[in-house]
């Protein structure tokens, strides 16, 4: 500005460079009392005081989570056995039915008129048979005496042996048309959860067709749930295989995240694995005391199937993770903190399985950690949850 007020006009070039560079500095040092400080270097002579995890082999359950959705262990179509007009719908749609309880009535009186007629007919072949018969007795002892030709008396035997197939198949028409009209009333085969109606009053219903389908009932006790693990669940298996169906354990976390009381058992596991989808078909069966669980829901299932040996618990907080891998500081001979690389497993809880890295004995620091350098030294702090994780 002095300069500019001075010659009254523009400083020449070569001090306007050197003007411009100046300012130029004086920017890049402001700058740079801004930027970020590197870190300093650990102090060798700091304490961290930090809770320390002694840890010692466990063993623990194999636990696989998936989705399955449960379906009744029996599904059974209702349908109408003989031909009519359904008159009657005798149960809620939606409702628990019990074997044998009553469904729905189909008009019959065409079966009722039907069996009078069977009955009819078997009088008619009764009286004809109490005829051959006494016609029989009355020949059989003349053709001993030879007082009758052979001939009448085996047209005798062979009339009543007639009649008495003719008085057969009578008795089975009876028996046909009272079993034609029993089924005018449609009952329930097993116990479970009725389904929709197909069929509304006054419908025609045809025995043998489509239209013969009345209604469906789910078995819920038990009830089962269908649902895949994947090839890569499969290899975390003790031996990347599955136990025998009936040593899996399986539990449900409902939809509203509760926990279902009971267990479960697989009872069919699929001997392929689905090459499409990559995954393997199991199915665990419930006994469904409460009939709490309905076809259709989805649920989580948490499977249980095996156990692994010689792994450690750590609490999930203390386990770190760089471009290198997983790790975590472990308290060495002359109390300092050591970084120890580790191979992660499952979660359960608020741990996690580590099955490399660590040996028994080992001390791991579990807080404190931003505090944490390779080889500061640790005064080990008492900790109520580390000491129970040691006692447990």
């Amino acid at each position: 500005m002095y300069m500019l007020l001075r010659f009254g006009s523009k400083p020449p070039a070569a001090m306007r460079l050197r003007t411009y560079r100046i300012a130029l500095a004086v920017l890049a040092a402001a700058l740079a009392g801004c930027g970020p400080r590197s870190q300093p270097a650990p102090d060798a002579t700091a304490v961290v005081t930090a809770a320390v995890l002694q840890v010692t082999p466990r063993s623990v359950p194999v636990v696989i989570e998936a989705v399955g959705q449960l379906e009744g262990s029996r599904q059974v179509e209702v349908r109408a056995r003989v031909s009519g007009i359904l008159l009657k719908q005798l149960y809620a749609e939606g409702d628990l039915v019990h074997e044998d309880q009553a469904l729905f009535r189909i008009d019959p009186a065409p079966f009722e008129v039907a069996l009078a007629q069977a009955r009819a007919g078997r009088a008619e072949e009764e009286a004809r048979n109490e005829q051959a018969r006494r016609e029989f007795a009355r020949l059989k002892p003349l053709a001993a005496k030879r007082a009758v030709s052979q001939k009448e008396y085996d047209d005798a035997v062979s009339t009543l042996k007639l009649s008495d197939a003719a008085l057969a198949a009578a008795t089975a028409a009876v028996d046909q048309a009272t079993l034609n009209l029993s089924y005018t009333l449609v009952r329930a085969p097993v116990t479970g959860v009725s389904g929709r109606a197909a069929r509304t009053i006054g419908n025609l219903v045809t025995a043998g067709q489509d239209s013969s389908l009345l209604t469906t009932i789910n078995r819920i006790r038990p009830i089962w749930v269908r649902f895949s693990i994947s090839a890569s669940d499969l290899e975390r298996l003790p031996g990347g295989r599955l136990p025998s169906a009936g040593q899996i354990e399986v539990r449900l976390v409902l939809p509203d995240g509760k926990q279902y009381p009971e267990k479960g058992r697989v009872n069919f596991a699929a001997t392929e694995i689905d090459q499409r989808l990559g995954t393997r078909q199991l199915r665990a069966a419930f006994d469904n005391p409460g009939e709490d669980l309905l076809p259709g829901q989805f649920v989580r299932v948490r499977m249980t199937a095996g156990r692994r040996d010689d792994v450690f618990l750590v609490p999930q907080t203390a386990v770190l993770q760089n471009e290198k891998g997983f790790f975590l500081f472990v308290l060495d001979g002359a109390g300092k903190a050591a970084v120890r690389s580790v191979s992660p497993g499952d979660t359960i809880g608020p741990d996690w399985v580590i099955l490399e890295g660590l040996k028994a004995g080992d001390r791991v620091i579990v807080d404190n950690l931003l505090r944490l350098r390779p080889g500061v030294a640790v005064s080990v702090a008492p900790s109520a949850a580390a000491a129970s994780r040691v006692t447990n």
